[in-house]
């Protein structure tokens, strides 16, 4: 078997491969007699039916399966030989007519790139940190607190964390508009539910009390009808309420989980909370800087194969998650791919980076780090041993430890060979951030 390959761009080949006719056929007939020994048709006993009558039926499928294991194996071989790494699936077609014997096919694919990842010579990179104090865990209560809050009625105007109960009506040029009216409508301030405007127009408003102002739509509001517009509200008060906050005592350790409600105990698990959640999104700030540092650092080519495949996933991801959200028939909703496009080639770029400092600095990810992180993650289960043995029976579920395994390693790599700065960030800086997967 001859074969040749042509360079099309920098990443695209194309092989011209052939397959001999008497090997497919050959291969057909064997194929053929093996099938004929468990056929069943009418009128014939189990390996009684006649060689003609099972290649008359059968045949084309079995010639089709044979040519395509023939071109699928003559294709792998190349590339074997070749040393190619292919990126995708490769496009194979029918090549031209040559001698009778053999039958030409071309394939179309990508390859990975080569390329140099970033130079982290003068790079610098900033590394969040922060220490949990007395002051941090304090602040975790009082959240806990506001979030177990009761109301009393209030005897003064209305105040931040207020909850207030309203009728409104809004007008724009005079005219109601849909959604603009709710009667016994509770709004508690400062809590961001409302526009900034709606909020400061209610801002010291008494039980029984009415008045009116003006908010202003921002230009990308949601509804076109009220976007960029100001519209007039009229509300009236008829309740102030004051949140109550529980006392820290034992009710509250008992509440959260201290069965004895110690209070000294329950600081305690606050502060290991803290600590571990603080930890996990110093990681997630991290990872995400240093991410930054190596897809601006790096020039590479990226498969188009590869993003496309990407734009899939993605697009599958968000028909998972409105599903799950309760929507229904997602298979008609117009997908843009251009819309996953720029993200798609970001997460290629840096899968590929990623996977070079695997191999270049042998950072595959350890057994007994996977376990670590999974042992981590179980914690927060009532039976951490149970979901420990779920996930290493599930391999998709394992495999997604032992990629922030990898992904740690190679953060780790990059903060030990780059100029690393300490930036200390605020503590609600930081709670406020989501963590980076």
């Amino acid at each position: 078997m001859t074969s040749t390959i042509e360079t099309i761009s920098a990443l695209e080949r194309q092989l011209t491969m052939n397959v001999a006719v008497a090997q497919v056929e050959r291969e057909v007939g064997e194929r053929l007699k093996k099938l004929s020994r468990t056929v069943r048709m009418p009128g014939f006993r189990p390996g009684k039916v006649p060689m003609k009558l099972v290649a008359a039926q059968y045949e084309p499928q079995v010639r089709g399966e044979v040519l395509g294991d023939a071109v699928q194996k003559a294709f792998s071989d190349e590339v074997e030989s070749h040393k190619l790494r292919v990126a995708g699936y490769p496009k194979i077609e029918a090549g031209e007519a040559g001698a009778s014997d053999v039958m030409a096919f071309k394939a179309t694919f990508e390859v990975y790139p080569e390329f140099e990842p970033a130079d982290l010579a003068g790079v610098r990179v900033e590394r969040p940190v922060l220490a949990v104090t007395d002051a941090e865990v304090d602040r975790t209560i009082e959240s806990i607190r506001k979030q177990r809050a009761t109301f009393a009625e209030a005897a003064r105007g209305a105040q931040a964390g207020d909850r207030v109960k309203i009728d409104f009506v809004g007008t724009v040029d005079g005219v109601e508009f849909p959604g603009g009216k709710a009667s016994d409508f509770d709004v508690t301030l400062g809590e961001g539910r409302m526009l900034p405007d709606f909020e400061a127009g209610m801002a010291g408003v008494a039980a029984g009390e009415t008045r009116s102002f003006d908010v202003s739509f921002p230009a990308e509001y949601q509804s076109s009808e009220l976007a960029g517009k100001t519209a007039r509200f009229t509300i009236t008060a008829h309740k102030v309420e004051e949140p109550v906050l529980p006392p820290i005592d034992e009710a509250l350790a008992r509440d959260l989980g201290v069965a004895d409600g110690d209070v000294a105990k329950m600081r305690s698990e606050i502060r290991d909370n803290v600590e571990r959640e603080v930890t996990q999104r110093l990681a997630g700030m991290a990872k995400q800087r240093v991410m930054q540092v190596l897809v601006d650092g790096t020039e590479v080519t990226l498969p188009k194969a590869l993003i496309e495949a990407e734009i899939d996933r993605l697009i599958e991801a968000m028909k998972a998650d409105l599903h799950s959200r309760g929507m229904k028939d997602l298979d008609k909703l117009p997908f843009e791919r251009d819309m996953f496009r720029e993200r798609a080639e970001r997460r290629v770029k840096l899968g590929l980076i990623v996977s070079e400092y695997i191999k270049r600095h042998n950072l595959a990810a350890r057994p007994e780090q996977v376990r670590k992180l999974v042992e981590e993650s179980a914690r927060t289960f009532e039976q951490p041993f149970e979901m420990i043995r779920w996930v290493y029976s599930q391999p998709d579920r394992l495999a997604e430890f032992e990629g922030m395994a990898v992904e740690t390693n190679v953060v780790n790599w990059v903060l030990e060979h780059a100029a690393v700065e300490d930036v200390a960030v605020a503590f609600d800086e930081l709670m406020s951030t989501g963590r980076a997967s």
